[in-house]
C-alpha cells in the first residue's frame, strides 16, 4: 500500500506500532525514563492525598510503571505487545500487568485516579481511547501524557537529527502530527509543561538508543545496520561525544487534562 497523498502510510505505519516487541529486551535497557517532576506535575491534579490508583497506558517495558511503584503508587500497567509485557513483568512485578489496549482497556468504570501515557499517545486512535479513559478514569482525574524529545535546541543534537531517521526532535513537537491529547467534552482543556531531562550515554550506547526507534526496526537488517553506522561515524566525529560518556539532554513534555465531573 501506498501513501494517502498526505504522506502518511497506513501499512508503514502499523508496521512500526507493532515492531516493538521484537527489541524488547533493548527498549528496556537502553530508552530514558521520565523525571520525577515530570510525573509529580502529570498526577498533582489527583491531589497529595498518598498512593494513588494509576493506569499506564500503551506501558511498553515499563520505564514509568517502574517510577510510579517507586513513588509508592498502586500501579496498573496495560500494553497490547506481550513481548513488551513480559519485560514489564521482569523489571517490574510489583506492577499489575494486563494485556490491553488504549481503544480496549480491561478496567472496570471510574476504577482509576489517573490515566499516564508514556511515549506512546501518537500511536492511538483517540477517537476511540478518549472515551475508553474517560470510562475507567474516576471525575477529576487527570490524563496525562510523557514524551522525551531530544533537546535539538543544542547544535550537536540538532546535527544528529540530520543523519539519524528516528529523532524526536524538540523543535519540531508543535508541527508533530498525533502527539496532543485532542480536545474531547468529557476532559478539561489541556495545559502543557517542559522538563528538563537527560541520558548518560557513550556513541555506542546511542547508537544502541536510535536503533530502538520504530523508524529504524522497520528497516531491513542491511539498511539498519546502513542507519546506525551513519550515526556512530557522526558521533564519532562530534567533539562532545567523540570521547567517552556525555550527556544527550532531552526535553520531557507532559500535557495533562482532567476528567470531567470532580
Amino acid at each position: 500500500m501506498g501513501t494517502d497523498g498526505t504522506g502518511y502510510d497506513p501499512e508503514l505505519y502499523a508496521r512500526r506500532r507493532e515492531s516493538f516487541g521484537a527489541a524488547a529486551a533493548e527498549y528496556a535497557a537502553h530508552r530514558p525514563d521520565y523525571p520525577a517532576e515530570a510525573i509529580a506535575w502529570a498526577l498533582a491534579p489527583a491531589g497529595d492525598a498518598g498512593a494513588l490508583d494509576v493506569l499506564d497506558l500503551a506501558a511498553g517495558t515499563g520505564k514509568l510503571s517502574r517510577s510510579l511503584v517507586a513513588l509508592g503508587h498502586r500501579v496498573t500497567a496495560v500494553e497490547p505487545d506481550t513481548a513488551m509485557l513480559d519485560e514489564l513483568r521482569r523489571r517490574v512485578p510489583e506492577a499489575t500487568a494486563v494485556v490491553g489496549s488504549a481503544e480496549r482497556i480491561p478496567l472496570p468504570d471510574a476504577s482509576v485516579d489517573a490515566v499516564l501515557v508514556g511515549q506512546a499517545i501518537h500511536w492511538f486512535d483517540q477517537g476511540k481511547a478518549l472515551p475508553e479513559i474517560a470510562r475507567v478514569l474516576r471525575p477529576g482525574g487527570p490524563l496525562a501524557t510523557l514524551s522525551n524529545a531530544d533537546d535539538d535546541r543544542v547544535e550537536w543534537i540538532a546535527g544528529l537529527g540530520d543523519v539519524s531517521p528516528s529523532q524526536v526532535s524538540y523543535l519540531g513537537w508543535a508541527t508533530s502530527p498525533g502527539r496532543r491529547i485532542e480536545q474531547n467534552p468529557a476532559f478539561s482543556a489541556t495545559e502543557d509543561a517542559d522538563f528538563p531531562h537527560a541520558l548518560r550515554r557513550t556513541a555506542d550506547s546511542l547508537v544502541a538508543t536510535v536503533a530502538t526507534h520504530s523508524h529504524m526496526l522497520v528497516l531491513d537488517p542491511a539498511e539498519r545496520e546502513a542507519a546506525k553506522e551513519r550515526v556512530r561515524e557522526y558521533l564519532r566525529s562530534r567533539p562532545e561525544t567523540s570521547a567517552g560518556e556525555f550527556d544527550l539532554r532531552l526535553v520531557t513534555r507532559v500535557q495533562r487534562c482532567v476528567r470531567a465531573g470532580g
